[in-house]
């Protein structure tokens, strides 16, 4: 991915009002990403704690979604798969994603839902530059080029669905 601005990700939200897109809480080490490793740049909000978003190339159009999930329940034991890069995680690592339709659907209150790792470090754990804490990745006989193309026909079809 190549590296963005402060501007490139306001203007690409696509689920959200522009008053909304001013008030999100952009990383402040974007200088400092490893844009190179990213498929796409998601983030939590560290003043919103169920609030995240995300933001990806699609064909050479920037969209940016705004997401929304439940906080992990104290004392609930199990794993969870990621369904972006199919990465397993204990309690709290794997988080339904919910965000808001684009348009007419949105307003109405129209959302989609998929579960994906909460840190949304999808495309690091998929180059092993991060690992899960206690979770971990199947071996798989894909080539590490035809998960990230998985994972990014995974982002594509969620984000899809998005604006239909």
């Amino acid at each position: 991915m190549k590296p963005l601005t402060e501007q490139d990700i306001r203007t690409s939200f696509i689920n959200c009002s522009k008053g909304e897109a001013k008030r999100v809480n952009i990383p402040r080490d974007l200088d400092e990403r490893p844009w190179g490793d990213l498929d796409f740049l998601g983030w939590r909000d560290p003043g919103a704690p169920d609030h995240s978003y995300l933001v990806a190339d699609l064909g050479g159009r920037l969209v940016g979604v705004a997401l929304r999930f439940q906080p992990a329940r104290p004392g609930f034991l199990h794993r969870s798969m990621c369904a972006l890069c199919l990465t397993t995680h204990p309690r709290g690592g794997v988080s339904l994603m919910t965000a808001r339709k684009a348009g007419p659907a949105g307003r109405e209150g129209n959302s989609v839902g998929l579960y994906m790792c909460t840190d949304l470090a999808c495309p690091l754990y998929l180059r092993g530059k991060k690992s899960p804490e206690a979770g971990g990745r199947f071996e798989e006989s894909l080539t590490l080029e035809e998960q990230i193309a998985r994972t990014t026909a995974n982002l594509s079809g969620f984000l899809d669905k998005l604006t239909s």
